[in-house]
This record gives C-alpha cells, structure tokens and sequence, in this order.
C-alpha cells in the first residue's frame, strides 16, 4: 500500500517519539536532603553548646605518671569543659603562664611559684599535692651510692667516681631541685664534666636515658613507678621503697596550682581556673588523687596537701 506524503511524515514523527521515549531515564524521586554531617564531612564536629576550653599549663610528671588522664574526665563532664594539656617542664609552664598563654599553671617549684605570684601573674599559689625525689641508679651502683642517706651524699659519690649522670637540663622543678642539690656540694655542672649529660628532656625520657646508658639521675617516684616495667637496669639507689622510707625530707617534692590573674592577662579564663582550683582541691579529689595508683604499684604516685584536705584530715 503505498502512503500519503502526510501520513509518511505522521509515521516519522510518531518513530522519533518512541525511539527518544526508550533513551530517556526513568524519572527519579526528588533526592532526600543530607544530613549536616554529609553536607560538611570534612569539618570537625562542633563543640557541645556553652562548652569552653580550659588551657593548663603543667609538668611532665602529672601527664607521664598517668595521673591527669584518671581525672581530668571528671571535671570535663562536670563543668562541660575541654582542658587542653601542655605538659612541659615547670619553667616553661611558668613561661607560658607568664605570657598569658595558659589560664591555670600545675607545677612543682615553690621559688619559682613564689615568684610567678611577686611577679602578679596569679593572686596567690594554692597546696595541691606533694610526692618525693628519688636516685636512681644502675643495678651494679659504680658509685657504691645505694644505702646512703640523703641526695648530697650520693651526689657527691656520683662526680667522685665520675659515674655518668643524666640530667634533665630543661629548667624544670626537677632539674631545679637537682641543680641545688649540686649548690649545697659547691658545684655547677657543665658541659666540659665529661661524666655529666644534660639532655633537655623531660622526665621520661631522661628516664630512658639512664636505663639505656648507665647513668644515675634524680626523678619524681610517681613518675618513677608509673614506667618502672620500661627501666629494667634502674633501681633506687637513694629513697628508698616508699616515701615513708625516704631519709632525705629536703627531696620531698610540692605540686603549687596558679590561676593566671586576668587584671595581667586579660584573655584568660579566670572564673574557669578558679572552678578547676576549687574542684581540684576539694576533698573528694583529693582521696582520688591519694588513691591514684594504690591499685597498680602498692601505694600511692601523689599525695593529697590541699588546705581543704588538710581541714578534714588533722592528724
């Protein structure tokens, strides 16, 4: 049958609208709306509502010992509050407390925390906690220090024998005690005492260091006992087991909290540091601090001294 030119148009044109039907997709459904965490995947996720950040400046050997791991989660959730640690030696916790940089300072030299109070960057200095000073030493003790009673005596056996010493060298409140230790023997160490290595390193590594190379040093015991398993060639040598058998008083060893004043600095949280001042010397606080420890090593790495502490516990 032979087709009309119209009909033969009608024809093409009824083949192109099927052929352009078959090719195009199916119609989707309208896309859901992401979520705000799919929409900005990248992005960190946002502080909880009201939360602020306490910045704590402190020493090696409250974040070394584990101690402030244990506790500080309490005083996050209780005040909704993130504290970002610096853990460095004390004087250069002072250092950045100095400047304004941190809001609350955690440390362990009285002349220094004295003198950061005389200097107005905080209103006063606050009791925390107190641990001891111990010798350490190699198990064969080259210097034949082991039994002594006090630091000075050992000291003194180290640099006649010119047994290696490993010193910390980072102005902290240890490298602090052990430089007046050297004072009351009329000495200042330098570098030219081959015998006698200042590392600029904090406790733990200075630790590992006199493990490593036979070297006698000075260390907190909290420290000293929270990475005791990693320094299998130390023993005490000076200070016995325990603090209680620690001879030597003047190696007892004070934690002083400073809340940076904001009339010096005005950037600091003030009012935050002081609820971490009060929190952290609260009684209840202090029992968990006096109990850090007990479970693990048989007796407590810090012991509590804050004044309300001492108020409940007279005796």
């Amino acid at each position: 049958m032979k087709l009309r030119p119209l009909s033969v148009v009608v024809v093409c044109l009824m083949i192109v609208a099927l052929v352009l039907s078959a090719c195009a997709p199916a119609a989707a459904p309208a896309p859901a709306q992401p979520t705000a965490a799919a929409a900005k995947p990248t992005e960190a996720a946002p502080a909880p509502s009201g939360q602020q950040v306490l910045r704590l400046a402190t020493t090696t050997s409250t974040a070394d010992s584990g101690l402030l791991d244990a506790i500080l989660p309490e005083f996050q959730n209780k005040y909704n509050a993130r504290v970002d640690v610096v853990a460095v030696g004390t004087g250069q916790s002072l250092e950045i407390g100095s400047k304004g940089d941190a809001d609350v300072v955690l440390v362990h030299s009285r002349k220094g925390e004295d003198q950061f109070v005389a200097d107005g960057h905080a209103k006063e200095r606050f009791d925390v906690m107190y641990n001891d000073f111990i010798v350490l030493g190699p198990k064969d003790d080259p210097a034949k220090v082991s039994g002594m009673a006090t630091g000075k005596e050992a000291f003194k056996a180290i640099m006649d024998a010119k047994a290696t010493f490993a010193s910390r060298g980072d102005k902290s409140g240890t490298n602090t005690k052990e430089l007046s230790v050297w004072s009351s023997l009329g000495i200042t160490p330098t570098n030219e005492m081959a015998w006698y290595k200042a590392l600029g390193q904090g406790m733990g590594e200075t630790m590992i260091f006199a493990n490593e190379q036979g070297a006698y040093t000075l260390a907190d015991r909290g420290t000293y006992l929270s990475m005791k398993d990693k320094l299998p060639n130390l023993a005490v040598v000076v200070g016995g087991n325990t603090i209680d058998e620690n001879k030597d008083k003047s190696l007892l060893n004070p934690y002083g909290l400073l809340a940076v004043d904001p009339d010096k600095h005005p950037g600091v949280k003030y009012d935050l540091a002081m609820q971490f001042v009060k929190w952290i010397t609260s009684v209840d606080e202090q029992q968990k601090i006096g109990d850090f420890g007990k479970d693990k090593f048989g007796q407590s790495l810090f012991y509590p001294s804050s004044a309300e502490w001492k108020a409940a516990h007279p005796n």
